[in-house]
């Protein structure tokens, strides 16, 4: 019979950490598509202010918002990471808990349990392991597991994609 599984571990939200967290699980876009929206309100807000007699805040204000996004899809990873050193979670510290019925996470702001089943796929990643559920994504850094934790999350890894194929 196989021993019950646990790791526990803590660690700081720190600007490093929330760096890979974005590098990992964000695929950038530079396409065109990407600047879609910017293209559209910087249209729209120069129709307004060169063709309209619409009051020109708004005019501005709808031109500006698509230099606004354009320059949020340019630099998305370092706005990211500022918007992540802003909250007020930053600089806090982090439980960690990996057993056999979930994944846990625990801090001053937030408790969190993801239950195995509810856990759709866990991929690898050149630092750690993005974790995809029905809410959305979560990150986990290797550099704070341990061999035993790394194994145990290759294991489940390799159980799910099992279960995914026989479906």
């Amino acid at each position: 019979m196989n021993q019950p599984f646990s790791f526990s571990t803590t660690f700081i939200l720190d600007k490093p950490y929330f760096t890979e967290c974005f590098e990992q699980s964000v695929n950038v876009e530079h396409s065109m598509k990407a600047y879609s929206k910017a293209i559209f309100f910087v249209l729209f807000g120069a129709i307004l202010v060169l063709f309209t007699e619409i009051n020109a805040y708004a005019a501005w204000f709808i031109f500006s918002l698509g230099i606004v996004e354009a320059l949020s899809v340019y630099y998305q990873r370092p706005w990211w990471v500022t918007r992540q050193m802003l909250s007020r979670a930053a600089k806090s510290e982090v439980k960690l808990t990996i057993d056999d019925l979930a994944i846990s996470t625990d801090s001053f702001y937030l408790q969190s349990q993801l239950n195995w089943q509810d856990i759709s796929a866990l991929k690898t990643t050149q630092k750690g392991w993005l974790i995809v559920h029905a809410k959305g994504k979560n990150y986990i850094s290797n550099q704070f597991l341990s061999d035993e934790a790394k194994s145990f999350l290759t294991f489940k890894s390799k159980s799910m994609l099992d279960v995914n194929s026989q479906s």
